[in-house]
Protein backbone atom coordinates (compact mmCIF):
# COMPACT_ATOMS: atom_id res chain seq x y z
CA UNK A 1 0.00 0.00 0.00
CA UNK A 2 1.25 3.34 -0.91
CA UNK A 3 2.56 5.26 1.91
CA UNK A 4 0.87 8.29 1.17
CA UNK A 5 -2.55 6.22 1.05
CA UNK A 6 -1.88 4.83 4.24
CA UNK A 7 -1.35 8.00 6.17
CA UNK A 8 -4.67 9.90 4.54
CA UNK A 9 -6.50 6.84 5.51
CA UNK A 10 -4.99 6.91 9.29
CA UNK A 11 -3.97 3.07 8.65
CA UNK A 12 -0.35 3.96 10.36
CA UNK A 13 0.43 1.79 13.17
CA UNK A 14 0.98 5.02 15.32
CA UNK A 15 -1.14 3.88 18.11
CA UNK A 16 0.50 0.66 19.51
CA UNK A 17 0.17 0.20 23.03
CA UNK A 18 1.86 2.86 24.93
CA UNK A 19 3.46 2.76 28.58
CA UNK A 20 -0.32 3.18 30.16
CA UNK A 21 -1.50 0.22 28.60
CA UNK A 22 -3.51 2.26 25.84
CA UNK A 23 -3.67 1.77 22.23
CA UNK A 24 -5.54 5.02 20.58
CA UNK A 25 -6.94 6.31 23.76
CA UNK A 26 -8.48 2.69 24.70
CA UNK A 27 -7.12 0.87 27.86
CA UNK A 28 -5.91 -2.84 26.52
CA UNK A 29 -5.63 -5.88 28.83
CA UNK A 30 -3.39 -8.87 28.16
CA UNK A 31 -5.03 -12.00 29.00
CA UNK A 32 -4.82 -15.73 29.13
CA UNK A 33 -6.62 -18.25 26.67
CA UNK A 34 -10.24 -18.76 27.29
CA UNK A 35 -10.25 -22.28 26.97
CA UNK A 36 -7.57 -23.99 28.36
CA UNK A 37 -6.15 -21.52 30.60
CA UNK A 38 -2.54 -20.92 29.07
CA UNK A 39 -0.37 -17.97 28.97
CA UNK A 40 1.27 -19.23 26.25
CA UNK A 41 0.61 -17.70 22.52
CA UNK A 42 1.86 -17.14 19.27
CA UNK A 43 1.18 -13.75 16.71
CA UNK A 44 -0.78 -14.45 14.11
CA UNK A 45 -0.91 -11.26 12.48
CA UNK A 46 -1.59 -6.85 13.72
CA UNK A 47 -3.96 -4.89 11.76
CA UNK A 48 -6.50 -1.70 12.91
CA UNK A 49 -10.22 -1.75 13.42
CA UNK A 50 -10.70 -0.77 9.53
CA UNK A 51 -14.48 0.77 10.37
CA UNK A 52 -14.51 3.64 13.08
CA UNK A 53 -11.18 3.87 14.60
CA UNK A 54 -8.22 3.46 11.89
CA UNK A 55 -5.45 4.55 14.39
CA UNK A 56 -5.82 1.97 16.76
CA UNK A 57 -3.64 -1.35 15.94
CA UNK A 58 -4.48 -4.58 17.40
CA UNK A 59 -2.72 -8.07 17.88
CA UNK A 60 -4.25 -11.38 17.03
CA UNK A 61 -2.76 -14.57 18.31
CA UNK A 62 -2.81 -18.21 18.40
CA UNK A 63 -2.76 -20.33 22.10
CA UNK A 64 -0.14 -22.75 21.73
CA UNK A 65 -1.63 -25.55 23.65
CA UNK A 66 -4.98 -25.35 22.58
CA UNK A 67 -4.97 -23.55 19.28
CA UNK A 68 -7.76 -20.56 20.31
CA UNK A 69 -7.14 -17.71 18.45
CA UNK A 70 -7.86 -14.48 20.22
CA UNK A 71 -7.20 -10.18 20.28
CA UNK A 72 -4.12 -9.89 22.81
CA UNK A 73 -4.01 -7.20 23.94
CA UNK A 74 -7.57 -6.31 23.99
CA UNK A 75 -9.42 -3.55 25.03
CA UNK A 76 -11.54 -3.94 28.49
CA UNK A 77 -14.96 -4.69 28.30
CA UNK A 78 -15.50 -1.03 29.76
CA UNK A 79 -13.97 0.14 26.77
CA UNK A 80 -15.88 -1.71 23.94
CA UNK A 81 -18.58 0.29 23.81
CA UNK A 82 -17.03 2.91 21.74
CA UNK A 83 -16.08 0.60 19.29
CA UNK A 84 -20.33 0.01 18.78
CA UNK A 85 -21.27 3.46 17.46
CA UNK A 86 -24.54 3.75 16.35
CA UNK A 87 -24.28 2.98 12.72
CA UNK A 88 -22.80 -0.17 13.80
CA UNK A 89 -26.62 -1.15 14.12
CA UNK A 90 -28.20 0.58 11.30
CA UNK A 91 -29.14 -1.10 8.03
CA UNK A 92 -30.87 0.25 4.70
CA UNK A 93 -34.57 -0.41 4.80
CA UNK A 94 -34.52 -1.31 1.50
CA UNK A 95 -36.31 -3.80 -0.42
CA UNK A 96 -33.07 -6.22 -0.97
CA UNK A 97 -32.24 -5.57 2.78
CA UNK A 98 -35.61 -6.73 3.67
CA UNK A 99 -35.32 -9.79 1.28
CA UNK A 100 -31.91 -10.62 2.68
CA UNK A 101 -33.19 -11.09 5.73
CA UNK A 102 -36.10 -13.05 4.97
CA UNK A 103 -33.47 -15.60 3.28
CA UNK A 104 -30.94 -15.30 6.21
CA UNK A 105 -33.66 -15.71 8.63
CA UNK A 106 -35.11 -18.86 6.55
CA UNK A 107 -31.48 -20.57 6.91
CA UNK A 108 -31.25 -20.15 10.74
CA UNK A 109 -34.70 -21.64 11.11
CA UNK A 110 -33.87 -24.73 9.50
CA UNK A 111 -31.47 -25.31 12.31
CA UNK A 112 -34.02 -25.55 14.82
CA UNK A 113 -35.78 -27.68 13.27
CA UNK A 114 -33.56 -30.58 14.19
CA UNK A 115 -35.79 -30.20 17.76
CA UNK A 116 -38.99 -31.69 15.66
CA UNK A 117 -42.68 -31.02 16.30
CA UNK A 118 -44.39 -32.41 19.70
CA UNK A 119 -47.55 -29.96 19.52
CA UNK A 120 -46.08 -27.62 21.55
CA UNK A 121 -44.98 -24.20 21.26
CA UNK A 122 -41.19 -23.66 21.59
CA UNK A 123 -39.00 -21.32 23.36
CA UNK A 124 -36.08 -19.76 22.14
CA UNK A 125 -33.93 -17.33 23.47
CA UNK A 126 -31.57 -15.51 20.82
CA UNK A 127 -28.52 -13.87 22.12
CA UNK A 128 -27.01 -10.95 20.51
CA UNK A 129 -30.93 -10.03 19.34
CA UNK A 130 -29.88 -6.77 18.02
CA UNK A 131 -32.94 -4.91 16.74
CA UNK A 132 -34.89 -8.55 17.50
CA UNK A 133 -35.65 -9.33 13.73
CA UNK A 134 -35.16 -12.51 13.83
CA UNK A 135 -36.89 -13.60 17.45
CA UNK A 136 -39.68 -11.52 15.31
CA UNK A 137 -39.02 -14.14 12.54
CA UNK A 138 -39.17 -16.87 14.75
CA UNK A 139 -42.79 -15.63 16.26
CA UNK A 140 -44.43 -15.76 13.13
CA UNK A 141 -43.47 -19.44 12.98
CA UNK A 142 -45.17 -19.69 16.70
CA UNK A 143 -41.88 -19.86 18.78
CA UNK A 144 -42.31 -17.99 22.12
CA UNK A 145 -39.08 -15.96 21.87
CA UNK A 146 -36.42 -14.02 24.03
CA UNK A 147 -33.42 -12.16 23.67
CA UNK A 148 -30.34 -11.19 24.65
CA UNK A 149 -28.60 -7.76 23.84
CA UNK A 150 -26.53 -5.23 26.19
CA UNK A 151 -25.26 -3.05 23.30
CA UNK A 152 -27.09 0.60 24.16
CA UNK A 153 -26.92 1.34 20.19
CA UNK A 154 -29.34 -0.86 19.14
CA UNK A 155 -32.77 -0.10 19.06
CA UNK A 156 -35.22 -0.70 21.84
CA UNK A 157 -37.16 -3.60 21.92
CA UNK A 158 -40.78 -3.78 23.77
CA UNK A 159 -42.65 -6.55 21.77
CA UNK A 160 -40.94 -9.19 23.81
CA UNK A 161 -39.09 -9.66 26.63
CA UNK A 162 -35.25 -8.52 26.13
CA UNK A 163 -32.53 -9.07 28.80
CA UNK A 164 -29.76 -5.94 28.94
CA UNK A 165 -27.35 -7.98 31.07
CA UNK A 166 -24.13 -10.06 29.59
CA UNK A 167 -25.90 -13.52 28.77
CA UNK A 168 -23.61 -15.10 31.62
CA UNK A 169 -25.23 -12.47 33.87
CA UNK A 170 -29.32 -12.64 33.38
CA UNK A 171 -30.88 -13.64 36.67
CA UNK A 172 -32.04 -17.15 34.96
CA UNK A 173 -30.12 -20.93 35.93
CA UNK A 174 -32.41 -23.18 35.69
CA UNK A 175 -33.82 -25.38 32.25
CA UNK A 176 -36.54 -22.55 30.22
CA UNK A 177 -35.49 -23.03 26.54
CA UNK A 178 -35.36 -25.51 24.08
CA UNK A 179 -33.38 -23.72 22.11
CA UNK A 180 -30.75 -21.20 22.20
CA UNK A 181 -28.72 -19.08 19.34
CA UNK A 182 -26.10 -16.78 18.82
CA UNK A 183 -25.31 -15.81 15.50
CA UNK A 184 -21.97 -14.11 15.29
CA UNK A 185 -22.20 -13.46 18.47
CA UNK A 186 -19.34 -15.75 20.41
CA UNK A 187 -16.32 -14.04 18.86
CA UNK A 188 -17.52 -10.60 20.20
CA UNK A 189 -17.46 -11.48 23.53
CA UNK A 190 -14.70 -11.17 26.45
CA UNK A 191 -15.35 -14.97 28.03
CA UNK A 192 -17.25 -17.06 25.71
CA UNK A 193 -16.89 -20.09 27.88
CA UNK A 194 -19.34 -17.80 30.10
CA UNK A 195 -21.54 -17.88 27.46
CA UNK A 196 -21.45 -21.97 26.86
CA UNK A 197 -21.78 -22.63 30.18
CA UNK A 198 -24.45 -20.23 30.42
CA UNK A 199 -26.23 -21.72 27.79
CA UNK A 200 -25.72 -25.12 28.65
CA UNK A 201 -27.72 -24.21 32.59
CA UNK A 202 -30.84 -22.90 30.47
CA UNK A 203 -31.55 -25.43 27.94
CA UNK A 204 -33.73 -28.28 28.46
CA UNK A 205 -32.28 -31.64 28.04
CA UNK A 206 -32.03 -32.86 24.61
CA UNK A 207 -32.02 -28.56 23.63
CA UNK A 208 -30.12 -27.18 21.11
CA UNK A 209 -27.45 -24.48 21.17
CA UNK A 210 -26.85 -23.46 17.34
CA UNK A 211 -24.21 -20.76 17.37
CA UNK A 212 -22.08 -19.60 14.10
CA UNK A 213 -18.54 -18.08 14.47
CA UNK A 214 -15.42 -17.22 12.44
CA UNK A 215 -13.47 -19.95 10.72
CA UNK A 216 -9.78 -19.47 12.39
CA UNK A 217 -8.78 -22.61 9.72
CA UNK A 218 -9.96 -20.46 6.75
CA UNK A 219 -7.57 -18.29 4.89
CA UNK A 220 -10.12 -15.29 5.24
CA UNK A 221 -9.78 -15.37 9.37
CA UNK A 222 -6.18 -16.22 9.45
CA UNK A 223 -4.17 -14.76 6.71
CA UNK A 224 -6.31 -11.74 4.72
CA UNK A 225 -7.15 -9.17 7.64
CA UNK A 226 -10.95 -10.14 6.53
CA UNK A 227 -12.20 -10.17 10.58
CA UNK A 228 -13.65 -6.95 12.36
CA UNK A 229 -11.43 -6.59 14.95
CA UNK A 230 -11.25 -5.19 17.59
CA UNK A 231 -15.16 -6.07 17.52
CA UNK A 232 -13.84 -9.68 16.59
CA UNK A 233 -12.53 -11.00 19.79
CA UNK A 234 -12.47 -14.88 19.46
CA UNK A 235 -11.54 -16.82 16.58
CA UNK A 236 -12.64 -20.69 16.47
CA UNK A 237 -12.08 -23.78 14.43
CA UNK A 238 -14.06 -26.43 14.72
CA UNK A 239 -11.12 -28.26 17.01
CA UNK A 240 -11.64 -25.62 19.32
CA UNK A 241 -15.38 -25.12 19.33
CA UNK A 242 -15.28 -29.33 20.29
CA UNK A 243 -13.59 -28.67 23.14
CA UNK A 244 -15.76 -25.80 24.49
CA UNK A 245 -18.88 -28.34 24.39
CA UNK A 246 -17.00 -31.68 25.50
CA UNK A 247 -16.40 -28.58 28.67
CA UNK A 248 -19.91 -27.66 28.93
CA UNK A 249 -21.97 -31.38 28.69
CA UNK A 250 -22.76 -30.32 24.79
CA UNK A 251 -22.58 -33.10 22.13
CA UNK A 252 -22.01 -31.77 18.21
CA UNK A 253 -24.07 -33.18 16.26
CA UNK A 254 -23.49 -30.98 13.14
CA UNK A 255 -21.57 -28.41 11.62
CA UNK A 256 -22.01 -26.12 8.34
CA UNK A 257 -19.08 -24.08 6.97
CA UNK A 258 -20.84 -22.12 3.95
CA UNK A 259 -22.00 -19.02 3.57
CA UNK A 260 -25.45 -19.06 3.63
CA UNK A 261 -26.29 -17.30 6.45
CA UNK A 262 -23.17 -14.56 6.84
CA UNK A 263 -20.43 -14.39 4.79
CA UNK A 264 -16.61 -14.10 5.39
CA UNK A 265 -15.41 -13.57 1.81
CA UNK A 266 -11.26 -14.06 0.93
CA UNK A 267 -10.76 -10.81 -0.39
CA UNK A 268 -7.56 -10.45 -2.01
CA UNK A 269 -7.07 -14.43 -2.10
CA UNK A 270 -5.01 -13.36 -5.26
CA UNK A 271 -2.81 -10.69 -3.93
CA UNK A 272 -2.09 -12.96 -0.99
CA UNK A 273 -1.50 -16.33 -2.91
CA UNK A 274 0.85 -14.41 -5.68
CA UNK A 275 3.01 -12.88 -2.29
CA UNK A 276 3.21 -15.78 -0.19
CA UNK A 277 3.56 -18.79 -2.78
CA UNK A 278 4.88 -17.26 -5.88
CA UNK A 279 7.00 -14.74 -4.32
CA UNK A 280 7.50 -16.76 -1.14
CA UNK A 281 7.19 -13.54 1.00
CA UNK A 282 5.34 -12.59 4.15
CA UNK A 283 1.84 -11.25 3.87
CA UNK A 284 1.04 -8.54 5.83
CA UNK A 285 -1.70 -6.11 6.55
CA UNK A 286 0.68 -3.36 4.55
CA UNK A 287 0.20 -5.31 1.91
CA UNK A 288 -3.10 -5.72 1.64
CA UNK A 289 -4.63 -3.65 -1.30
CA UNK A 290 -6.75 -0.30 -0.87
CA UNK A 291 -10.82 -0.84 -0.79
CA UNK A 292 -12.65 0.91 -4.10
CA UNK A 293 -14.50 2.51 -1.19
CA UNK A 294 -11.15 3.45 0.42
CA UNK A 295 -9.47 4.32 -2.89
CA UNK A 296 -12.17 6.88 -3.71
CA UNK A 297 -12.23 8.67 -0.36
CA UNK A 298 -8.26 8.76 -0.73
CA UNK A 299 -8.40 10.09 -4.46
CA UNK A 300 -11.91 12.24 -3.61
CA UNK A 301 -13.76 10.21 -6.41
CA UNK A 302 -17.45 10.23 -6.82
CA UNK A 303 -18.63 6.14 -7.54
CA UNK A 304 -19.20 5.66 -10.92
CA UNK A 305 -17.70 4.29 -14.00
CA UNK A 306 -14.39 6.44 -13.59
CA UNK A 307 -13.17 5.34 -10.49
CA UNK A 308 -13.95 1.85 -11.25
CA UNK A 309 -11.79 2.08 -13.81
CA UNK A 310 -9.48 4.06 -12.16
CA UNK A 311 -9.54 1.06 -8.95
CA UNK A 312 -8.51 -1.47 -11.94
CA UNK A 313 -5.37 0.43 -12.70
CA UNK A 314 -4.53 0.98 -9.08
CA UNK A 315 -5.28 -3.11 -8.29
CA UNK A 316 -5.67 -5.14 -11.42
CA UNK A 317 -5.20 -8.05 -8.60
CA UNK A 318 -8.77 -6.64 -7.14
CA UNK A 319 -10.64 -6.96 -9.81
CA UNK A 320 -9.37 -10.56 -10.74
CA UNK A 321 -10.11 -11.46 -7.04
CA UNK A 322 -13.43 -10.36 -6.91
CA UNK A 323 -13.97 -12.36 -10.44
CA UNK A 324 -12.69 -15.18 -9.23
CA UNK A 325 -14.76 -15.34 -5.92
CA UNK A 326 -17.46 -17.78 -6.86
CA UNK A 327 -14.79 -20.31 -7.80
CA UNK A 328 -12.80 -19.83 -4.56
CA UNK A 329 -15.61 -19.62 -2.01
CA UNK A 330 -17.38 -22.69 -3.58
CA UNK A 331 -13.90 -25.01 -3.45
CA UNK A 332 -13.51 -23.91 0.21
CA UNK A 333 -16.88 -25.03 1.13
CA UNK A 334 -16.39 -28.25 -0.35
CA UNK A 335 -13.43 -28.39 1.30
CA UNK A 336 -14.92 -27.02 4.68
CA UNK A 337 -12.73 -24.62 4.84
CA UNK A 338 -14.63 -21.46 4.28
CA UNK A 339 -14.66 -18.04 6.48
CA UNK A 340 -17.32 -18.93 8.95
CA UNK A 341 -19.03 -22.02 10.40
CA UNK A 342 -22.73 -22.74 11.96
CA UNK A 343 -22.65 -25.29 15.04
CA UNK A 344 -25.39 -27.29 16.65
CA UNK A 345 -25.07 -29.02 19.65
CA UNK A 346 -27.14 -30.84 21.56
CA UNK A 347 -27.65 -30.56 25.55
CA UNK A 348 -27.02 -33.67 28.06
CA UNK A 349 -27.85 -36.72 25.16
CA UNK A 350 -24.66 -39.23 24.04
CA UNK A 351 -24.34 -38.91 20.23
CA UNK A 352 -26.00 -41.85 18.14
CA UNK A 353 -23.22 -43.26 16.07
Amino acid sequence: MEQAQRERLGLENNSRKDDAGTGGGARLENVACNLCGSGRHTPVYEMPDRRFFREEFFTVVECNQCGLGFVNPRPAAAEMQKYYPREYYQNPPTTSHHHYLKRRFTAQAAYLEELGHDGGRKKLLDVGCANGEFPRFMATRGWNVEGVEVSESSQRITDFRVYTEEFQNIPLNEPAYDAVTAWAVLEHVHDPMAYFRKASRLLKQGGLFVFLVPNFGSVASRHLFCEDIPRHLYFFTRETVRQYLEKTGFTLEKEDNGRKIYKLAPNNWLAFMVRTRLLGKKYSFGDVPLTSKEYRRVHHLQSGIAAALKYAAYSPASVMDRMLWPVIETAQILRKSYGVSTYVARRGLTKKH
